[in-house]
Formats: C-alpha cells, sequence, structure tokens
C-alpha cells in the first residue's frame, strides 16, 4: 500500500547517512506490523442439497443446490453433480444464505458480559484520537464472538466507540473461536476504517469541560483543521518520495488521516441527523477523501438521493431510536427507503445482544417496507447483511454473496431466516463447518460453562 511505503520512505531516508544502497538494490520493508495470521480450519467438499436459496445478490432459488470446494463457492444452482468424495448435506425444507457481515460491532472492545475493566473501546482524552486502534483493544476470547458465529455471523467489523471526533481506526475480523490473537482473526487483505463521530456525543464529553468542540460548528472546525494538517503532512510526504526535501516526523495520527486521504484506509461515520450528514459529504468533497458509510444513519430517510448519488452506504438499526435528541427524529421505514432509493442499506448491530439475531433485525425492517407498500423480497433484504456491509467494508469481492469464487461462508437456517422462528442449524467460514446447533465444542469455553462447573470438576 502506499501508506506502508511512504512510512519506508521516511525510515530509509533518515538512515541514509549511515548507508549507502547499490543501484540494483532495494530496501527490504520488512514484515508489515499487525498483520494477519489469520488461517482457515480445514474443510472437506461439501455440497448442500435442495434448500432454497438467498445468494446474497438479490436472487431467491428454489430446490437448489451449493458446491463448496477449497474453502470456495464452487457452484450454485439445481441438480448439481456431486464430485467425488464430496460430503453431502440434505438441506431440504432448509434455507442457505451468505453469512451474516455485521458492519458494526464492539465485541472484544466492549466484551460481553461486560465490566469496567474490559470497558476498552473509547480513547476519551482528547477530540482527535486517530493514532488509536481498535484492533490493540480486543480481546480474542470474548464470549460474544462464539454467540455471533451461533446467529449466523462470519465476519464484523470492530470500531472504537464514539466519545471522539476521530476515534481511531477499526478492523475487520473473522469470529475464529479459540483464536489466541487478533491477527488471527484479522480477515486476510481487508482495509483497515478510520471512525469518525459527529453530533452529541464529542460536544457533549468535551463541552462540558470548557473545551472544543461543544457545539456542532466547533465539531466541523475540529475535523476541517485536522484534514488541513494531514493534507501538509500527506504532501510532504509525497514531495519526499519523490525527492523534494526531508519527509516530516512519524505522527501516528495524521498517518492515519492521511492513509484515508490516499484510500489506503476507509471511512466509517457515526452520524444521526441528515443536515450533519450533508455536512460531512461536504467536508469529505473539500478535502476530497471517501465516506464508506454513515453508521446509525437515524434520518437517512431524509437523504437517501443524496446518498445514493455519492454512493455512501447507512448502517442502520431496525427500530431504535428516540434515546437522545440527535436520534428522535427516526422512522421504522428507515432501511427500505434507503434501499428503495437505490442506495445501500445496511443492517447493523452495534450491540453484543443485537450480533446473535441481526436476521431477525433485517426480517423487522422488511415488515416495514411490506406495511409502507414496498415490493422488496426476501432475497433483496438478506443483501441488508451480507452484499451491502461487504461493499462497505471493501470486501465484497472476497465475501458477501454465493458468487462462485467468493470465500464459502454459508449458513444452514432452519427456517425462513427473515422470520423469529429460525436458527442457524450449520455455519461454514471458508467452507469449514465452525458451529453445528446442538454440537459440543471441543474444548468447551471456560466463560460459558462457568466457574462452578470448573470447580465441580476438581
Amino acid at each position: 500500500m502506499r501508506l506502508r511505503s511512504l512510512i519506508a520512505l521516511a525510515a530509509s531516508l533518515a538512515l541514509a547517512a549511515c548507508a549507502t544502497v547499490g543501484e540494483d538494490e532495494t530496501e527490504d520493508e520488512g514484515p508489515e506490523p499487525f498483520a494477519s495470521a489469520y488461517q482457515p480450519q480445514p474443510s472437506v467438499p461439501t455440497l448442500i442439497r435442495g434448500a432454497t436459496v438467498f445468494d446474497g445478490a438479490g436472487a431467491e432459488l428454489a430446490s437448489a443446490d451449493v458446491l463448496m470446494q477449497d474453502g470456495r463457492i464452487a457452484a450454485v444452482g439445481q441438480n448439481l453433480s456431486a464430485p467425488e468424495g464430496v460430503t453431502v448435506i440434505d438441506a431440504t425444507g432448509r434455507f442457505v444464505t451468505p453469512g451474516i457481515i455485521d458492519a458494526h460491532s464492539h465485541l472484544g472492545v466492549y466484551p460481553s458480559p461486560g465490566i469496567s475493566a474490559t470497558s476498552d473501546g473509547n480513547e476519551a482524552t482528547q477530540p482527535n484520537t486517530a493514532e488509536v486502534w481498535a484492533e490493540h483493544s480486543v480481546w480474542p476470547q470474548d464470549p460474544g464472538f462464539y454467540r455471533a458465529v451461533a446467529g449466523g455471523v462470519t465476519t464484523l467489523h470492530v470500531l472504537p466507540g464514539s466519545a471522539n471526533l476521530f476515534g481511531g481506526r477499526g478492523v475487520t475480523l473473522r469470529p475464529v473461536l479459540g483464536a489466541r490473537t487478533v491477527q488471527e482473526m484479522k480477515f486476510p487483505g481487508a482495509p483497515q476504517s478510520l471512525k469518525m463521530a459527529c453530533g452529541e456525543n464529542p460536544a457533549r464529553l468535551y463541552g462540558g469541560r470548557n473545551t472544543s468542540p461543544a457545539t456542532g460548528m466547533g465539531n466541523v472546525a475540529g475535523y476541517r483543521q485536522a484534514w488541513a494538517n494531514a493534507e501538509r503532512y500527506a504532501r510532504r510526504m509525497r514531495n519526499a518520495e519523490e525527492g523534494e526535501g526531508d519527509p516530516p516526523d512519524r505522527d501516528l495520527e495524521l498517518e492515519t488521516l492521511a492513509g484515508v486521504l490516499n484510500g489506503d484506509i476507509i471511512l466509517q461515520w457515526h452520524c444521526y441527523r441528515a443536515d450533519e450528514m450533508v455536512n460531512a459529504i461536504e467536508i469529505a468533497r473539500e478535502f476530497d477523501f471517501e465516506i464508506a458509510a454513515f453508521h446509525h444513519a437515524v434520518e437517512a430517510y431524509k437523504i437517501a438521493d443524496i446518498l445514493a448519488e455519492n454512493e455512501i452506504c447507512a448502517a442502520m438499526w431496525a427500530d431504535w431510536w428516540g434515546f437522545k435528541i440527535e436520534a428522535y427524529d427516526g422512522i421504522r421505514e428507515n432501511i427500505p427507503f434507503v434501499h428503495a432509493a437505490g442506495a445501500c442499506a445496511i443492517v447493523h448491530s452495534d450491540s453484543e445482544v443485537g450480533i446473535q439475531r441481526l436476521n431477525q433485525e433485517a426480517a423487522k425492517a422488511l415488515a416495514d417496507a411490506r406495511r409502507a407498500g414496498l415490493n422488496i423480497t426476501r432475497a433483496e433484504a438478506w443483501s441488508w447483511v451480507s452484499r451491502n456491509p461487504a461493499r462497505a467494508l471493501r470486501i465484497d469481492d472476497e465475501t458477501g454473496t454465493l458468487e462462485p469464487g467468493r470465500r464459502a461462508d454459508v449458513v444452514i437456517w432452519s427456517a425462513d431466516p427473515l422470520s423469529s422462528y429460525a436458527v442457524a442449524e450449520r455455519v461454514y467460514m471458508d467452507g469449514a463447518l465452525v458451529y453445528e446447533r446442538g454440537a459440543q465444542r471441543d474444548p468447551p469455553s471456560d466463560f460459558e460453562l462457568g466457574q462452578g462447573y470448573l470447580e465441580g470438576a476438581q
């Protein structure tokens, strides 16, 4: 990535007085810090037969088969031939979908059940903490990861909290059960994000301390000054790369913002009100960067056409609103109205409980759509928890649909997943069976068993 090369350039220039590199030699950048160590679990070729399939891209297929080979989707269709040695699953009467992707989670940084000692997601020390990375607070043994998988989740994006104008970097994870390090959970090749927040949270937190920001206009001034500083930093780095002057001293805060400016880091923006989302779009135009998604976006329905025009996703709750003034003007039809306008609608959780039943949250939004007279199909609604969040996280070329070549992230449901009666019976990640309802984990989690069980076993 360009940001890495710029960092390497700064290091090499600093060492130029001490060493000389020959014309045919190149500097070794060294290993990428905190690189993904994720390894798919072993899988066997598997053919799921006779299910109702939502492909994640908006199509529903009756009595269809899904073939998984070498960790990827090999084929989807009716009456597929079974390769020699394939494991065949009879899914007659069942439903098959891509795995659920939660675009907004705090698992690991706010573990569940949580206590103050493990509340590790908000670096609420100054309005701009773009230098921090959420992954450095993730506790891999959070029991919430297991419960998310049991709800059909195969990918999630973990963000820092929304106390600050710039909260820090987010990370896309695979909920690997039994992972020892967060690196073992990092989705290979997924870009990091920058979490920003507008509205009441940063103004309320810092305004009470007689510091800026204390108002909406203070929020906007804080954003703009930070991006202006980042532009200068990025310009000096580019100039140094071209042999014009020395690079600036490394600054982790500005390095993150420069990563957004050059496209290496995607931007996820916590914002409720329509007018503030439009202000954010104006800031993005001023400093020439892209916004991947607005999160929570309670008033997205008011500007659905603007979101569609600017190709910005909206990650929303089905029916969570009214808990503070900026969240007061919500409607239950928010998600389907955004979808109907041609924009990218996403159902997200922002909750250790909601992530366990995101299929039901999508079902709520679909029911509200139909009551409002919108003709949205079940298969289209499933894209709100699969293809669209994958798009917002820039991993839609790898997961989110059942297109051949995509990672075999697949869920077999006991019934229509857009129903309160459905449960995930089998969950596959990269073609490996990682969860089977009723099966005992081996070894079981201490946090699920409880202290009393362990004492009794001694």
